[in-house]
C-alpha cells in the first residue's frame, strides 16, 4: 500500500477505485435506509387502516356513538385496541371531527387533526401529519351506520418516531453489509492498483504524458532514425525517419532485419546488438552515422536500440565550413605575418613564407624591377625577389634572376590581362613551358605538377608576379584555391606597394638629406673632427651637424635637432643649415646666431600659417651652437632646447657644463644665454641629438650616464674610435628616433705662432709696428708675404687710427693660412667701395681685398676686428689689376 503513492498513476487510479466504492456503498446504503423508512411507513399505515377498519366495523361502536357519553364508551375500548395493535393512537371522532377518545385525554373533546371531511363522505384518508404527539403518520376510516351513511370516523397510527426506531432497528444489519462489501471492493482495487504500479514503474500522470509525448516525438517528429530490433535480430519498432532512411517496407516491424533489404553490414550491425557510435554505412547514396546501444524491456527481454543520423548534407556544409574557416584564419594571419616592415624585398619573402605550408609546396615573386627601388613599374622585365618551399633542392630560378616573360606563359598572360592563371596539370604542357623547356622538363621531374600566378596588383598597378606551385604530394589547385591565393596576394599587393612606396619617400628624403648635410669636413686645424649619423627606423629625419671654420682660425662646432621625418623633416633641417651658415658668415657669437634663428623659424611658422598649408610646423627644434677658438683655448657655447656636450678633459674626466637651456627654436620668450668652458691641449668634446641618450626603455639621465662611462673608458682614442666605439654600445640597429653625434679632439695654436702689437693712436706708429711684423714674417719664414702683408697691415691701421678709437691692437697669426687682424673700441664697419679718379680716400679697404684670400669684420663685446686671410706659400698674384708700384702710389699720402 505505501507503493501506491497518489503521485503515481497506479495511486491515483487506486484513490479512484476506492471513492467510487465508497460512493457506490454510500448510495446503496442511503437506498436502503430510504426504502426501510418507506417501507415501515407503509406498514404502519397498514396496520393503522386495518385496525382503524376493525375497530370502525366492530359492534356496539355506533350504538356508542348514539349515547349521551360516547366518550365513556369508546375510550376504554379504543386504548385496548391500541395496546394491543401496538400502535400509538386509536382516536374516535364524529362526523364534525371532534374526538370522543384520545391516549392523552386533554385532546377529547377537541377537532381531530386529520383529513376527515373527505372520509366522511366514506372515503379512507392515509397521511402524515403533525398532531398532538409530534410527527404522526395515520389513516382515517368512516364508521358505517347501516343505512348507508357514515356515524363518524376512526383515525389510527403511530408516530414519525416510532417508525424510524423499527428503522434503526436494522441500519446494523445494513452498516455491516456496506463495510464488508467496502473491504472486498478496496481488496481488489488494491490488487489492481499494484498490477498497474508494476506496468506503470511508479510513473505519475503529468510524467506519463510527457514519456508518452517524448516517445511520439522519438517516433514522428525528430530528424533522427529510431529502430529497436530484440534479441533474436526481429525489427520491433521503427519510427518514421528510419523508415525513410533505410527504405522499409510497410510491414517491417517484426521481421528480421536481415530480411529487410538493408546494405549487408548494416543489416549485421543492427541484427549483433553490438555498441556502435557514429558508425557511417552507405543507404543508398545517402551516408548514415549509426549509434547503437544494448537495452532491455519487459521485464529482462534483451535487445537493442539505434539510431540514424543523415550526415550527407552535414558533412558536405562540415567541408564547406572548414574550408571557409581554414580561409578566415588563413587571411587573418596574413595581416599579421605580411607587411610587418616597409621593405619590399621583405614583404615578398613574408609572402612566400607565409605559403608554405599553408597552401602551397613553393613560391615564387617576381617583380618589376623599378618596384625594389621605389619606382612605378615601367616596363615588364622582373626580377625573382623571394623564393620559399619545403625543399631547397628545387629546379626553381633563384632570387636575384631578372625575368622577361613572353609568348603564352601564364605569368606573361596573367601579367598582361591583370587575371590568375590556373595550371592544374603541368604535364600536360599546354604553353607554359616555351619560357624556358629546360627548366620546364626539370620541374616536371622534379615533381611539381600543379601551378597558379596571380598578379600582384594594388592602385590598379600591377607591381608584379606570384606563382605558387604544388608537388606530388599534394592535391592540384582548383578554382576554389584561386579564389583564396587571389584574396592573399591582393593583400599583399597592398603591403608591397605600401613599402615601394615608402622605398620611394625615404630614398627621396634620404637623398634630399645627403645633399643638405655637409659632403665633407673643411679643412681647418682647431679640431679633429669625426662624425656619425643614423636616420630613425620610421625614416630620415631632420637631426643634423656642421662643422664651419670661422676668422681667427676659430671653429664653430654645431648640431641640431627638427621635429619629425620625412621630406618636410629634410627641408626644413637644410634651412635651418642654411640659415645657420649665413648667420655664422656674419661672426655673430652663440647666443646671437640663437637668437636670430628663433626669430628667423617664428617667421617661418608665420609664413606657412599664412600659406594655410598643411604642412607641419617647425616650432620645437633644438639646436647647439658652439665656438672653439684654438688661440686661448676656449670655447664658447649656446643652446636653443638641445642637451649640452659631453667634455673630455685629457685625464679621461668626463664632464657635462652647465649651461643655460633656452627654448626650443620657434617658441621666444626667453633670452639664450651663453656658457664658456676652457679645454687643455687635446681635450675631446662630444656634440649629440637626444636620438643618443633616449630610446626605448632608457630615459635622458640613463642614457648620460651610459654615454659617460664610454667616454671615460676611451683615453686617447681618436674622434673616429671614439664615434665608432659610442655607436656600437649605444646605438641600436633600429633606433625611434634619429641619432647625430659630432666628436671634436681640441689643438692649441703654437703660441709662437701668434705675435700681437699694441696700436697707439699715432700715424707714426704704423711704420714702426709693419717693420716689426715683417720681422715675424721672416722669422716664421714668410719672406714672400712680406710686401703684400705689411700694405694690408698698412691699410687696417691706418683705418683703426683714422676711424676707429682706442684701444686698439695688431695681431698676427700662423695657422693654416697667414691672418692679419687690427681689433679697435669702435664698432663702425668699413665698407668696400671702388674709388673715383678725384677722391681722396676709400682705396684701402679695395687694395685689402685685392691681395687677401677673404676679409671681414667681426665684432666683440668691447669694439670690432677688422681681419684678412692670406695663403702662407705666396702673395696672391694681381689679376689684371694695378701694378705693385701703382698700388704703393696709393699710399704716398701716409706717414712713415
Amino acid at each position: 500500500m505505501r507503493s501506491l503513492s497518489v503521485r503515481s498513476i497506479a495511486g491515483q487510479v487506486f484513490a479512484v477505485q476506492v471513492l467510487l466504492v465508497c460512493l457506490l456503498i454510500v448510495a446503496a446504503t442511503t437506498a436502503l435506509v430510504l426504502q426501510a423508512r418507506n417501507d415501515s411507513e407503509q406498514e404502519a399505515l397498514n396496520r393503522a387502516t386495518a385496525v382503524a377498519q376493525t375497530f370502525a366495523t366492530s359492534p356496539g361502536i355506533v350504538a356508542a356513538m348514539r349515547t349521551d357519553d360516547p366518550t365513556a364508551l369508546l375510550q376504554p375500548r379504543a386504548e385496548d385496541t391500541r395496546h394491543r395493535a401496538h400502535l400509538d393512537f386509536v382516536v374516535v371522532a364524529n362526523t364534525k371531527g371532534i374526538r370522543y377518545t384520545h391516549p392523552k385525554p386533554q385532546y377529547i373533546g377537541k377537532e381531530l387533526v386529520a383529513d376527515w371531511r373527505p372520509v366522511v363522505k366514506g372515503k379512507i384518508v392515509t397521511e402524515s401529519v403533525q398532531g398532538p404527539l409530534g410527527r404522526e403518520v395515520q389513516a382515517t376510516v368512516p364508521i358505517p351506520s347501516g343505512d348507508g351513511k357514515v356515524a363518524g370516523v376512526v383515525c389510527a397510527g403511530m408516530t414519525a418516531a416510532d417508525v424510524s426506531s423499527r428503522v434503526e432497528r436494522q441500519l446494523p444489519l445494513v452498516f455491516g453489509s456496506a463495510a464488508g462489501a467496502l473491504a472486498l471492493a478496496t481488496g481488489g482495487t488494491a490488487l489492481v492498483g499494484g498490477r498497474l504500479r508494476r506496468q506503470t514503474r511508479g510513473l505519475g500522470p503529468a510524467q506519463m504524458t510527457r514519456m508518452y509525448e517524448h516517445h511520439d516525438a522519438v517516433l514522428h517528429s525528430v530528424r533522427e532514425g529510431v529502430l529497436i530490433v530484440d534479441s533474436h535480430g526481429r525489427l520491433v519498432l521503427a519510427n518514421d525517419e528510419a523508415g525513410r532512411l533505410l527504405e522499409l517496407p510497410p510491414n517491417a516491424e517484426g521481421r528480421p532485419v536481415t530480411e529487410l533489404g538493408l546494405e549487408p553490414r548494416t543489416a549485421e550491425l543492427l541484427a549483433s546488438g553490438r555498441f556502435a557510435t557514429d558508425e557511417v554505412h552507405l543507404a543508398g547514396d545517402r551516408m548514415l552515422a549509426i549509434n547503437q546501444r544494448p537495452t532491455r524491456w519487459d521485464g529482462g527481454m534483451s535487445g537493442s536500440v539505434a539510431t540514424l543520423r543523415d550526415s550527407t548534407e552535414l558533412r558536405a556544409l562540415s567541408g564547406k565550413a572548414e574550408v571557409a574557416e581554414r580561409r578566415l584564419r588563413l587571411l587573418y594571419e596574413s595581416g599579421a605575418k605580411i607587411g610587418t616592415t616597409l621593405d619590399v624585398e621583405r614583404t615578398a619573402e613574408e609572402l612566400t613564407r607565409f605559403a608554405i605550408p599553408w597552401f602551397a609546396d613553393f613560391a615564387t615573386v617576381d617583380l618589376v624591377d623599378p618596384v625594389l627601388r621605389g619606382d612605378d613599374p615601367v616596363d615588364s622585365a622582373m626580377r625573382r625577389t623571394a623564393t620559399s618551399g619545403v625543399r631547397a633542392d628545387h629546379p626553381l630560378w633563384r632570387v636575384g634572376k631578372v625575368i622577361t616573360y613572353t609568348g603564352t606563359v601564364p605569368q606573361a598572360l596573367g601579367f598582361g590581362g591583370g587575371r590568375p592563371v590556373l595550371e592544374a596539370d603541368l604535364r600536360t604542357y599546354a604553353g607554359w613551358q616555351e619560357q624556358d623547356p629546360e627548366q620546364a622538363t626539370r620541374i616536371i621531374r622534379y615533381g611539381i605538377h600543379s601551378m597558379i600566378t596571380i598578379p600582384l596588383r594594388a592602385r590598379d598597378v600591377t607591381l608584379g608576379i606570384a606563382t605558387f606551385w604544388r608537388s606530388e604530394e599534394a592535391e592540384p589547385f582548383d578554382e576554389d584555391d584561386v579564389a583564396l591565393i587571389e584574396e592573399l596576394v591582393a593583400r599583399a599587393a597592398v603591403a608591397i606597394d605600401n613599402a615601394r612606396r615608402y622605398t620611394r619617400e625615404h630614398a627621396m628624403a634620404a637623398t634630399l638629406q645627403r645633399s643638405l648635410l655637409p659632403q665633407g669636413l673643411p679643412e681647418q686645424d682647431a679640431l679633429d673632427v669625426a662624425h656619425r649619423y643614423l636616420p630613425a627606423q620610421a625614416g630620415v629625419g631632420g637631426d643634423w651637424f656642421d662643422v664651419i671654420p670661422l676668422p681667427g682660425a676659430r671653429v664653430a662646432l654645431v648640431v641640431g635637432d627638427v621635429v619629425g621625418h620625412g621630406l618636410h623633416a629634410a627641408a626644413t633641417m637644410g634651412r635651418l643649415r642654411t640659415a645657420v651658415h649665413n648667420f655664422s658668415a656674419l661672426d655673430l657669437p652663440p647666443d646671437e646666431l640663437l637668437a636670430h634663428l628663433d626669430e628667423l623659424v617664428s617667421r617661418f611658422e608665420q609664413d606657412q600659417a599664412a600659406a594655410g598649408t598643411d604642412a607641419p610646423g617647425i616650432s620645437g627644434a633644438s639646436c647647439l651652437y658652439a665656438i672653439y677658438d684654438p688661440v686661448s683655448g676656449r670655447c664658447t657655447m649656446a643652446g636653443a632646447g638641445h642637451p649640452g656636450p659631453a667634455v673630455v678633459l685629457p685625464d679621461s674626466t668626463v664632464t657635462f657644463p652647465d649651461m643655460p637651456l633656452g627654448p626650443p627654436l620657434g617658441l621666444g620668450g626667453e633670452p639664450i644665454e651663453t656658457a664658456e668652458v676652457e679645454l687643455p691641449e687635446g681635450s675631446r668634446l662630444a656634440l649629440f641629438t637626444d636620438g643618443l641618450i633616449r630610446d626605448r626603455g632608457r630615459d635622458c639621465d640613463e642614457g648620460l650616464g651610459v654615454l659617460r662611462g664610454i667616454l671615460a673608458g676611451l683615453s686617447g682614442d681618436s674622434p673616429e674610435e671614439t664615434c665608432q666605439a659610442v655607436f656600437e654600445t649605444m646605438a641600436s640597429a633600429h633606433p625611434g628616433d634619429d641619432i647625430a653625434l659630432l666628436v671634436a679632439r681640441t689643438h692649441l695654436l703654437d703660441p709662437g705662432h701668434v705675435a700681437e702689437w699694441e696700436l697707439p693712436s699715432d700715424p707714426a706708429a704704423v711704420a714702426r709696428i709693419r717693420n716689426e711684423a715683417a720681422e715675424q714674417l721672416s722669422a716664421w719664414g714668410l719672406e714672400e708675404a712680406g710686401f703684400t702683408t705689411e700694405l694690408i697691415l698698412s691699410e687696417l691701421m691706418t683705418n683703426a687710427i683714422r676711424y676707429g678709437s682706442a684701444p686698439s691692437r695688431v695681431r698676427l697669426l700662423r695657422a693654416r693660412t697667414l691672418i692679419c687682424e687690427v681689433a679697435d673700441g669702435s664698432s663702425t664697419s668699413p665698407h668696400l667701395r671702388r674709388a673715383a679718379t678725384t677722391d681722396e680716400g676709400g682705396r684701402g679697404l679695395f687694395l685689402v681685398a685685392q691681395y687677401a684670400l677673404r676679409w671681414g669684420t667681426r665684432y666683440t663685446p668691447n669694439g670690432k676686428i677688422i681681419w684678412a686671410e692670406q695663403p702662407l706659400t705666396a702673395s696672391m698674384p694681381s689679376q689684371g689689376g694695378p701694378t705693385d708700384e701703382e698700388l704703393l702710389d696709393q699710399w704716398a699720402d701716409i706717414p712713415g
